[in-house]
């Protein structure tokens, strides 16, 4: 609340001031000013009671002809070896299928009990599964400081490929997994300077992207940075 003696004060000194500059002036002499924007880096990402086994549209299709002999299945042998995890059910999508638990999250050694049945299962193309995972948040970063044109001499732009080539080739992306390609935005149509979005697979708390926020590295001759980003900068 903006005391009346306070804002006449100010009016005093300032008389070209209108009154929203006033208040404006007073709120930061007070330490009111208004909180900067928090920035959502990591999305919470769905329940982990539940296994994700990417694989074919082919092996999809047959899996899932026999839900319920497949559920018994599973859960026979997770009970063999006194797993507390039980399938409830098990849905499919474009991707492959995902496997509901109970109120347990499975274990590697569930994983492992699932993922061989699984891929020797009658007509199934073990080729064409991939491992079981649990699901994963994600988090947001983006890196400044690379040049748009990195090549000398040559108008070809930095690329996602690019990117990708140099974080493989940095110890400090060791075990970071990206969820999409890096994306690419020139700073502006003046700067000759551009920014990397990347989206990275982490948990819940954030701990993969914190190690990597205000991590510097080189990108030829130039330090770039990486920085904290909200959730879902860019273009896909």
């Amino acid at each position: 609340m903006t005391n009346t003696s306070e804002v006449l004060m100010i009016k005093e000194a300032f008389l070209a001031l209108n009154v929203k500059k006033i208040n404006q002036i007073n709120n930061i002499v007070k330490g009111n000013s208004k909180p900067k924007p928090h920035i959502q880096m990591t999305t919470k990402g769905p329940s982990r009671k539940q296994v994700i086994i990417p694989m074919s549209s082919d092996n999809i299709s047959v899996f899932m002809k026999n839900l319920s002999l497949h559920i018994t299945n599973i859960n026979r042998q997770l009970q063999n070896t006194k797993s507390e995890v039980l399938v409830d059910y098990i849905r499919s999508d474009l991707l492959g299928i995902t496997i509901i638990t109970n109120n347990r999250v499975s274990q590697q050694s569930d994983l492992l009990i699932i993922d061989q049945y699984v891929k020797n299962s009658n007509d199934i193309n073990a080729l064409q599964v991939e491992e079981p995972r649990l699901p994963k948040s994600k988090s947001y970063l983006k890196i400044i400081s690379i040049l748009f044109y990195p090549h000398d001499n040559s108008q070809e732009h930095l690329t996602s490929s690019n990117i990708e080539t140099v974080l493989k080739q940095n110890q400090i992306f060791n075990n970071i997994t990206l969820v999409s390609k890096p994306r690419v935005i020139k700073v502006s149509s003046k700067s000759d300077m551009s920014i990397v979005w990347l989206d990275i697979w982490d948990v819940q708390s954030g701990s993969n992207a914190k190690m990597l926020i205000n991590r510097c590295f080189n990108v030829r001759r130039h330090i770039a940075t990486i920085q904290k980003a909200n959730m879902n900068p860019g273009v896909p």
